[in-house]
Order: structure tokens, then C-alpha cells, then sequence
């Protein structure tokens, strides 16, 4: 295996491992102060922003394909992760198991509620997101990789952020009553961190 499949199978590995660990620590809610602002929103959405980092890289470096690919890899690992969660949640604990049904069920238990609203978002927006990776690099000609990589990712977020919290409105998750709270507050961190992860993408690309 080359450096290169070497590089790629890593960022590939990256991705999942992050759209699956946003999936199951989503429940809990933080509030993160910053000097202007205070962050109010799911522990999963911390590092989500890496993911677009990461499909750029893969866009950049190794084209449509290659990152459609990865996407389509992690939905299918979600899609065995969410099976196992709920054959291993159907069975029944000990009486002597530290963690019991309610206990178990209360924290993986909405792991599929999760998993349809995060995939969706994460099918759609990520594909916008490359397209329009694409679309901003022929624009320019190659040139301003800071412009094509937070541009794209700054749409793409907003579209990844509104479909996932509306569809876990849909299912009753989040109250309907914090629905533009949750939108602004994880769209907000989403940019924040995005821009300040580029120094991060032009450490990628050189």
C-alpha cells in the first residue's frame, strides 16, 4: 500500500470514527463560554466540523469519487453500528449488571433516531459540500483554497445543522420550542470552528 492509500484510508477512518461518535454522545449539552459568545449545544457537535475538513482534503487531494466513497462508507457503518445497538439493547441485562435495561436503553437507545437524522444530513450536505468544493476551484482556477474550503463548508453546514435538529424535532427529541435555538447556536459553533480550523486545511494541503 502506497503513502498516498495509506493517507486516504486514515482520513477515511477519521470520518466514521467521528459521525459515529457525534451519533452516540449527542444527549449531552454543554455550554462552552467564549470571550464574545456562549456556545450553548451537544457534545457531539464539537468536533463534526472535521468532518468537512476531512472530505475537502479527500476532494482536493484525490478527487469526487474518493470522497463520495468515505461518505457512503460511513453510512454504511452507521447502518451496521445502529443494527448491533439494537439486537444488544433487545437483550435482556442480569440482575446484577451494573448498567440495567432503562439504564442502557436511556443512552443508546435513541442511537437510530440519531442515526437517520445525522446520515440524512450527512448524505446531502456532504455532497453539496463537494460539488460545491468543486464548483468554487474552477471558479477561481485553483486559486484562494481558503475561499472553496470554508465557503463550501459554510453552506453545507447550515443545511447539515437544520436537517438533523429537524428531524430530531420530528421525533420528539428535541422540544419544538428550542428548535432555532439549537439551529443557531450549533450552525454558530459549526462556523466558529471551521474558521478557525483553516490554518488546519492549508497544513492538509501543503
Amino acid at each position: 500500500m502506497s503513502n498516498s492509500e495509506k493517507i486516504y484510508t486514515s482520513l477515511c477512518i477519521l470520518f466514521v470514527s467521528l459521525i459515529m461518535l457525534g451519533n452516540l454522545i449527542y444527549q449531552k449539552f454543554v455550554s462552552l463560554q467564549l470571550p464574545l459568545y456562549k456556545f450553548e449545544l451537544s457534545v457531539g457537535v464539537i468536533l463534526y466540523p472535521l468532518t468537512f475538513l476531512i472530505t475537502d482534503l479527500i476532494t482536493e487531494f484525490y478527487g469526487k469519487e474518493k470522497a463520495q466513497f468515505c461518505i457512503k462508507s460511513a453510512i454504511f457503518i452507521n447502518i451496521l453500528v445502529v443494527i448491533i445497538i439494537a439486537f444488544m439493547d433487545y437483550l435482556p441485562a442480569t440482575e446484577w449488571s451494573k448498567i440495567d435495561d432503562k439504564t442502557f436503553h436511556g443512552v443508546f437507545g435513541y442511537y437510530g433516531v440519531a442515526f437517520i437524522g445525522s446520515i440524512v444530513a450527512c448524505y446531502i450536505s456532504q455532497a453539496i459540500d463537494v460539488r460545491l468544493y468543486l464548483l468554487i476551484r474552477n471558479l477561481t482556477k485553483g486559486r484562494y483554497l481558503w475561499l472553496r474550503s470554508n465557503g463550501s463548508t459554510c453552506i453545507s453546514l447550515f443545511i447539515d445543522t437544520t436537517i438533523v435538529i429537524g428531524v430530531m424535532t420530528i421525533f420528539g427529541i428535541f422540544s419544538s420550542d428550542y428548535i432555532w435555538t439549537l439551529i443557531i447556536n450549533s450552525y454558530s459553533w459549526k462556523l466558529f470552528f471551521t474558521i478557525c480550523s483553516t490554518p488546519l486545511f492549508y497544513i492538509g494541503v501543503v
